[in-house]
């Protein structure tokens, strides 16, 4: 899932400025399973800032509302008038959420209220961890499962290096190393000799090197007679 975090509300605050009439845009997916923007922090945000505008003399007409995902045109289409009536909108979902918002109310000015951290697992109530970072040439297959651009800090495909000690990795004794953790993978699969094989350097022309990316399946896709015809109904 993807991981963010809320920001500050001086920044928040900040973000806002002197806007009267404010819509909280929560997200009922990602970003409530890691508490930062899901319906429960809609009502919060609101509320803080229907707060701290009294106490700096500003009345401010601050409403919430949660769709199911911030980045798909099905959820957000129904509160276009909701958006239509404000000054503002700040959107408590991920990066892709606040640029989809702009896509589809072109004429609406939303900020950000969460700052995007990473693709990650929930490892116990309140901790998440990365795990992926979207590079476009998945390399699991190789690695026994375990990411070593996403969990490596150097990236490295043939490693490890010669700052792991003890199975950590050099930037911080709580971090474990990518490549131990790959080690033990595979010979726990005895799958080691799949170490033997030296990877060559990493073709980044998936990654964003390219600029941003975009994926096409034409057998989803919609011909010209099908777009703008309603949907069958069942018998």
């Amino acid at each position: 899932m993807i991981v963010a975090e809320a920001k500050p509300l001086d920044e928040i605050k900040r973000l806002v400025a002197d806007a009267e009439k404010i819509l909280v845009v929560g997200c009922g997916t990602c970003v409530t399973v890691c508490f930062a923007g899901g319906a429960r922090e809609a009502a919060v945000t609101a509320s803080m800032l229907r707060m701290a505008g009294r106490l700096e003399g500003i009345e401010r007409q601050v409403t919430d509302v949660t769709v199911q995902r911030q980045c798909d045109w099905e959820y957000v289409d129904p509160i276009a008038d909701q958006v239509a009536a404000v000054d503002l909108v700040l959107s408590l979902g991920c990066g892709v959420g606040v640029q989809a918002l702009v896509e589809r109310f072109p004429d609406a000015w939303v900020v950000p209220g969460l700052n995007t951290k990473f693709m990650g697992v929930t490892l116990e109530q309140g901790v998440w961890a990365e795990r992926c970072a979207g590079c476009g040439d998945c390399l699991l297959g190789l690695t026994g499962g375990i990411c070593p651009i996403a969990r490596c800090s150097k990236q490295l495909l043939n490693g490890p290096c010669g700052g792991s000690i003890d199975g950590h990795c050099e930037i911080s004794a709580e971090t474990p190393c990518a490549w131990q953790l790959i080690y033990d993978r595979l010979a726990g699969k005895g799958k080691l000799d799949a170490l033997l094989e030296v990877q060559p350097p990493k073709d980044w022309r998936p990654a964003r090197h390219g600029g941003p990316r975009q994926i096409v399946r034409d057998d989803l896709r919609l011909n010209e007679a099908e777009v703008g015809q309603p949907a069958e109904q069942e018998a």
